[in-house]
């Protein structure tokens, strides 16, 4: 065909690579404490200085004691955590300058090394739960930088089976607490599990990597609750354990439940985890679009738009069940005629540039308990 002397529109088509956001999910952040040998080596870790650990032997070389074994016991988890960042307290009870420095780092699950919860009653006083502790539960639920959410992980004194020791401000959805009878530390090798697995994986009979000797069926029922054959879900106490159910073939621990500490609000580690990645996602995916997108009707679908670019993929993939976007101002610029009220809210949204938008999601979990009747006739 012979070139035309006049081309009124040109189309040059190029591609344009897509990079869904991803937030990582298995960080760990570990806070304790380190004792320098007597010949320490000079890269010995420096307090309150956030530090990225890889590597099993290192960290029980330049953290030793209590923050390296923690580090080491989280490393060796499988599948373990991605990243595993260890922040050596300036003196032992020093939790605050710590907490800060590892607010500073993109972890999503932070604990104390070799620090078990318990509640102490001195003569006349208050029940004081360990101060490690209350501290790691304030410092998840404080206000955080956009995706920087975390969950905190704790274990109870060895051997304990009693969940009243989750009290007052302990009693939290970012909280994971574990009953133990073993000698290594618990936390560390809980947080490295639930690290491994993505985030709508619930933590239920996931193997942890740790020694533990067996609850009694009494401690348990302490611990859970008491659950009969025709009822519903799960009991529940705020306080998971370690097990090696017989009906798992071979020999290992297994996280009997995959509790949040809250068992009044979200009650399962993996919804809490959930809620955090698709919060994220919608986040870095909107961020684009603020000081583009108009308030009109094409700019309030472009918007929508982004959002089922978030959402469709985790429903086919079945980590949501459904989902609903709403944008009320949408809506009212798509009615034929608008009440004054109507008018006077789009006119206040075009103003203020601010649109309003709510995203219901129905998660689906996964199955816990399954009760079955055999018959025989």
């Amino acid at each position: 065909m012979p070139d035309s002397p006049v081309r009124y529109v040109r189309v040059k088509t190029e591609g344009v690579p897509f990079a869904p956001a991803v937030r990582a999910y298995g960080n760990v952040g570990i806070i304790g404490v380190a004792t320098p040998p007597a010949n320490p080596p000079e890269d010995f870790l420096a307090p309150n200085v956030p530090t990225l650990f890889t590597d099993v032997n290192e960290a029980r070389r330049i953290a030793a004691g209590p923050l390296g074994d923690a580090i080491a016991t989280a490393l060796v988890q499988e599948p373990g955590p991605s990243e595993v960042w260890g922040v050596r307290l300036a003196q032992a009870n020093a939790y605050d300058d710590a907490l800060a420095k590892m607010g500073t780092v993109n972890v999503q699950l932070v604990l104390f090394a070799g620090t078990a919860l318990s509640v102490s009653t001195p003569t006349g006083g208050q029940p004081t739960p360990t101060p490690a502790i209350v501290k790691l539960a304030e410092h998840v639920v404080a206000p955080v930088a956009d995706g920087m959410e975390r969950i905190g992980v704790a274990m109870l004194a060895k051997g304990a089976s009693d969940p009243a020791v989750v009290v007052g401000s302990l009693v939290s959805e970012r909280m994971v607490y574990v009953a133990h009878k073993s000698n290594e530390d618990v936390a560390a090798a809980v947080a490295g599990t639930i690290a491994g697995h993505e985030p709508h994986v619930s933590l239920l009979l996931k193997k942890v990597k740790v020694s533990s000797d067996a609850f009694s069926a009494q401690e348990l029922i302490k611990l859970n609750g008491s659950e009969a054959a025709d009822t519903g879900g799960p009991a529940g106490k705020g306080v998971n354990w370690l097990v090696d159910p017989p009906l798992i073939p071979g020999a290992g621990v297994h996280l009997g439940e995959g509790y949040t500490g809250n068992p009044g609000g979200k009650k399962y580690i993996d919804i809490v985890r959930t809620v955090d990645d698709i919060t994220f996602r919608l986040k870095a995916r909107l961020i684009g679009t603020i000081g583009n997108l108009r308030i009109s009707r094409s700019g309030l679908r472009g918007l929508v738009a982004e959002m089922e670019t978030v959402l469709e993929p985790l429903r086919r993939a079945e980590v949501i069940e459904e989902y609903e976007i709403v944008v009320p101002i949408l809506a009212l610029l798509d009615k034929p005629q608008r009440t004054p009220l109507e008018d006077e809210l789009v006119q206040d949204a075009q103003t203020e540039r601010a649109a309003e938008a709510m995203v219901r999601v129905d998660y689906a979990g996964a199955i816990h308990r399954i009760n079955i009747t055999l018959k025989f006739d």
